[in-house]
């Protein structure tokens, strides 16, 4: 585990120039709390302050074909379905990991630009979400712009890194009950 020192933010070996928003942070509790171990904040804040650091990016990227990252999120989970690309309103809620509510609003926007189609199903009861042609071709655009964006978060960490990365985020996700089949990421 990286020590710091308790003045405000510095770690030793690390130039003051390599330090993050963490750091300080750290820094700043040892400083005014020495008795507290801060030491999750190493990791959970860093993890918090990428994830922001990451939407944003992705936003940028996404905003450049006019759609929102919760608008991605939907399209890429009906195109990973496989043909006919479509899901029931339910299968998009436990997938996307937002409420009823707030994927009935989605489809509601989504199709209202065309993008997606509603069906109900023989008995009435479920509702089928299915992507339109024009949503196929824009999520098949956007996805190429999307991983190359992914790639340029990623390009300060080698391969190795990266694997290693992936394997120590997979142990905490699973950790805490997050498991293949329970809900899918925006990938």
């Amino acid at each position: 585990m990286m020590t710091i020192h308790r003045s405000a933010g510095t770690v030793p070996g690390v130039p003051r120039r390599e330090l993050d928003a963490v750091d300080r942070i750290t820094g700043q509790w040892y400083a005014v709390r020495p008795d507290v171990d801060v030491s999750p904040i190493h990791v959970i804040g860093r993890v918090s302050r990428l994830s922001r650091l990451v939407d944003r990016r992705l936003s940028e990227n996404f905003a450049r074909y006019g759609i929102e990252n919760w608008m991605y999120d939907v399209l890429a989970t009906l195109r990973r379905s496989g043909e006919p690309y479509e899901l029931t309103a339910g299968e998009l809620v436990r997938q996307t990991m937002v409420t009823t509510g707030a994927v009935t609003n989605r489809i509601d926007r989504l199709e209202d630009r065309g993008l997606v189609e509603r069906t109900r199903t023989r008995d009435r009861r479920k509702v089928v979400v299915r992507l339109t042609e024009q949503g196929l071709d824009l999520v098949d655009r956007v996805v190429h712009a999307h991983l190359a964006t992914e790639r340029e978060i990623l390009a300060a960490l080698s391969p190795r890194q990266q694997r290693d990365l992936a394997g120590l985020l997979r142990t905490t996700l699973l950790s805490l009950g997050d498991r293949a089949g329970d809900d899918d990421a925006q990938a």
